[in-house]
């Protein structure tokens, strides 16, 4: 018998797949699952060491291994690392599942992860390397999310609300 999430956040850095996933968790009773600590579990470091080390095709290999077990074994609510969507395996993973797309806007995003961000994607000039992973990133994101909400300016508890209404008008 396979076993599926709850739900699978997805949305760009700043969007809060992690905070908002594990809240969701929490309003279903679930545990949350998140990729990002399971790449870096797997790798034994951070995921900044991981490009630093190992580069940027390493970590999206570990990525997809990650998010192909998720989807496989988690029952809870699974939280993607925003560029996961990327891979092509992952996007066809991702069909039949209540994929949550979190839409933040650019100014939003950037106040969430602060110019002076560890993240290995924003590290030059955080504000135009935003502007063009959301240009990229924008359409997928889209086409994959069965459930979209809107997160700037508002409360976790709010967002979870809208999303947890929405899971069971799918069910």
């Amino acid at each position: 018998m396979t076993m599926r999430p709850k739900a699978v956040i997805i949305g760009p850095p700043g969007s809060g797949k992690t905070t908002i996933g594990a809240a969701l968790a929490d309003r279903l009773g679930v545990p949350l699952r998140d990729t990002d600590a399971d790449v870096e579990s797997a790798a034994g470091k951070p995921i900044g060491e991981i490009f630093i080390d190992d580069g940027e095709e390493r970590f999206r290999e570990l990525e997809r291994s990650a998010v192909a077990a998720a989807l496989a074994e988690h029952e809870g609510v699974v939280a993607l690392g925003g560029g996961a969507v990327l891979a092509a395996e992952t996007q066809e993973l991702l069909d039949g599942h209540a994929v949550v797309y979190l839409r933040v806007g650019l100014s939003e995003a950037i106040k969430r992860v602060g110019l002076a961000s560890a993240r290995p994607l924003l590290v030059l000039n955080p504000r135009s390397q935003m502007r063009k992973l959301l240009e990229e990133r924008l359409p997928i994101y889209e086409r994959l999310g069965t459930i979209e909400v809107d997160t700037d300016g508002r409360d976790p508890a709010e967002i979870v609300e809208e999303i947890a209404k929405a899971l069971e008008g799918a069910a």
